[in-house]
């Protein structure tokens, strides 16, 4: 996966939301934390992992990518907040365990430690646990490179309708 490129187009939307939305001066590191957790959340939500009550079952893969690279969305972001070196990897070793639900508590906790911390390893653990969900969840590097473009096309554009 190429990430340099993801975070180039990742800095040209923040950018554009910034000075549209007014925002140069002002700290949006928590408030990126908290849309990651929310985009999370909603993840968790289509997937259903955790709805051992109900018996419908998962939503379409296109609507659990489209919320996944959301997620990706904030975590670029927040890599640009904190000056993460863009061309490292991400490996996404190994799984706290091969469960959807298990992953998802391991993507909150690394993200929790990273709100906290600010660093850059917590960064990267963070990314790569976030991979590995996508892992999990069946999607390829490729297929993420790709919706996540053309989500970030989406994002511009709703920008420009004042979404």
């Amino acid at each position: 996966m190429n990430f340099q490129h993801l975070y180039e187009m990742q800095q040209v939307l923040d950018h554009n939301i910034e000075n549209k939305h007014g925002l140069q001066e002002e700290d949006l590191f928590e408030r990126k934390c908290l849309a990651l957790l929310v985009e999370l959340g909603e993840l968790a939500n289509e997937t259903r992992c955790f709805k051992f009550w109900s018996v419908k079952s998962a939503s379409e893969t296109s609507v659990i990518l489209e919320e996944y690279v959301d997620g990706i969305h904030f975590i670029l972001s927040l890599g640009l907040e904190i000056k993460a070196d863009r061309n490292a990897g991400y490996p996404t070793g190994a799984a706290s365990s091969e469960q959807l639900t298990h992953q998802f508590l391991h993507v909150y906790q690394t993200a929790m430690e990273f709100k906290n911390t600010r660093d850059e390893s917590s960064f990267h653990a963070l990314f790569s646990a976030y991979l590995k969900l996508g892992e999990l969840l069946g999607f390829s590097k490729e297929v993420i490179t790709e919706a996540y473009k053309q989500k970030n096309t989406i994002n511009h554009q709703r920008q420009k309708q004042n979404y």
